[in-house]
């Protein structure tokens, strides 16, 4: 005897039987990724393929050093280290939304950065920032595209800004680094000027912008060879010696410096007789 298959109307089947939707951080990320301004491979290859839009950056450049000159009386210190041309990765610390357009202002030539794609997701944002040289980065998980894009841009000759921490640092000392700008300098062979920005984090106070004092400074750009295959050993290893060259121009600026651990007390060698005993 055949049984009867019965096709049923998925609007009428049991709860039990239905399909859930996503819920949690999976459903806040399909609906960023069905965003107009959500296109972050689209962003990615407008910053390789056209650069920054040349009137737009040079105007709002030239906004922006008198402004930050007088406003927020903005020393820059180490300028005279940074090449002119040729490929150059700037390795800073990261206090203020800020920081991407104060560093900027050390080169008379475009910079790109990496950008938390959140800042993508207002489509007119979007398209400002890109034009800038901003490039989105998933900050959630290991973004190979966005490496891939700063990978493609230094190879070509540019600058690009990269921000160590992962994250912004609103106070206290330097945070731990990742990784990834070891990584850069080893496939890229770029040379990486550490760069520290003291004061910006003290500029926005809600949408107040408040003069506060920015100090920029800039070591020597560092070298490594050029490796095929990275390790990841090797690129922490690269990355210790970028930050300790960061560190030492946050505390040259008078930068807050983390407290050292406490070092264990010592056992009196009564204590251990008495074991052993």
């Amino acid at each position: 005897m055949r049984e009867r298959i019965v096709k049923r109307d998925p609007d009428h089947l049991p709860e039990r039987d239905r399909v859930r939707a996503p819920e949690g951080a999976h459903a806040a990320e399909l609906a960023r990724a069905r965003q107009p301004g959500a296109d972050l491979d689209g962003f990615r290859e407008r910053s390789l393929r056209r650069g920054v839009n040349p009137l737009f950056y040079w105007f709002i450049r030239a906004l922006f050093v008198p402004f930050f000159l007088v406003y927020f009386r903005m020393q820059r210190i180490g300028r005279e280290h940074l090449p002119s041309s040729g490929p150059l990765l700037l390795a800073a610390n990261h206090r203020s939304f800020l920081d991407p357009f104060v560093i900027g202002t050390l080169l008379r030539r475009p910079v790109y950065y990496m950008a938390k794609r959140e800042l993508f997701e207002k489509r007119w944002q979007a398209v400002a920032l890109n034009a800038l040289g901003a490039f989105p980065v998933d900050r959630g998980a290991g973004d190979g595209a966005a490496m891939q894009t700063a990978r493609a841009i230094l190879e070509r000759g540019d600058c690009v800004v990269v921000f160590p921490e992962g994250t912004r640092i609103r106070s206290g000392s330097l945070a731990q680094p990742r990784r990834g700008v070891g990584r850069l300098a080893l496939e890229t062979g770029a040379p990486v000027a550490p760069v520290t920005v003291i004061g910006s984090d003290q500029v926005r106070r809600g949408w107040r912008i408040r003069p506060r004092r920015v100090r920029l400074r800039v070591g020597r750009p560092l070298l490594f060879p050029t490796v095929e295959r990275c390790s990841p050993a090797l690129a922490a290893g690269v990355t210790d010696r970028i930050w300790a060259c960061v560190r030492l121009q946050w505390e040259w600026l008078g930068g807050e410096v983390a407290a050292a651990p406490e070092p264990a007390p010592e056992r009196s060698p009564d204590r251990e007789v008495s074991r052993a005993a």
